[in-house]
């Protein structure tokens, strides 16, 4: 068990999570093993045998606690949603923007992203020397957040954000030491092939959830999307547009 932020991670088996007046008991064994108060958690993940009393699961509703369950191995199971913060206004205001004049939203996410992925090539090269790859990479990105700001269409900003992760995951595999023993040949997933890869996929599930939960807390909807379909073709779209940027396309985004 390891408390991280503001996210308590449970991960051995057969663990009891209760309520003891405004606190979380987790107990081992019949033994109490930690006592937190509730209002400096955000987040419970919860993997594999892990029991939740009732009052336990009230509790976290109540107070905007985001309670995840996980397979053994980092598999999302379901998770517990509290009561809708916000009001009508703000959500009519969601979805006139998202249906109207999405683009701008989407830009500064897609850019947020791609500064994030820039940010970790740099401090790669600041860290273990130049590196005629990684820089290139790190040049293309900066050409797509040029682009980015001339971007009026969302199939365009999917595109520099497909092209962008490409060349992202195309030097990933030289941030990762040799005595680490593992290797990177491309981003694959469902089921993730290499163990590269399913830790990503496994970031990306906690990411999702906690993202989730503080769209939630906003009181926006979470699935009314800026940056992807909305219509029922939008699975479709998702599966489409994530091969060919599993297969090193220029077109599409990586769907998280």
């Amino acid at each position: 068990m390891r408390k991280l932020q503001n996210t308590l991670y449970i991960t051995t088996q057969g663990s009891y999570l209760h309520k003891e007046r405004e606190t979380l008991v987790v107990e081992q064994e019949r033994k109490k093993v930690a006592q937190l108060p509730v209002h400096s958690i955000g987040h419970i993940f919860c993997f594999g045998n892990v029991l939740v009393s009732p009052f336990l699961l009230g509790f976290c509703g109540e107070n905007n606690v985001n309670l995840a369950f996980f397979t053994e191995n980092g598999r999302f199971l379901g998770r517990l949603q509290g009561r809708q913060s916000g009001n009508v206004l703000l959500r009519r205001a969601q979805y006139r923007v998202s249906e109207q004049n999405p683009v701008p939203i989407a830009r500064d996410i897609i850019a947020a992203k791609i500064q994030a992925s820039k940010r970790v090539l740099q401090r790669q090269i600041r860290n273990y020397g130049e590196n005629a790859a990684i820089q290139s990479a790190v040049d293309v990105l900066n050409i797509s957040l040029r682009q980015l700001k001339g971007a009026a269409e969302l199939d365009v900003v999917r595109g520099i954000e497909g092209d962008a992760a490409a060349r992202y995951f195309g030097v990933f595999g030289q941030l990762l030491s040799e005595k680490s023993g593992f290797t990177f040949d491309g981003r694959n997933r469902r089921l993730p092939k290499d163990g590269v890869n399913a830790l990503l996929s496994f970031v990306y599930s906690t990411w999702a959830r906690t993202s989730a939960a503080r769209c939630k807390a906003w009181g926006w909807i979470r699935r009314w999307a800026f940056c992807t379909p909305t219509d029922r073709d939008a699975t479709v779209w998702r599966r489409i547009f994530w091969k060919n940027s599993a297969r090193g396309g220029r077109t599409g985004w990586c769907c998280r």
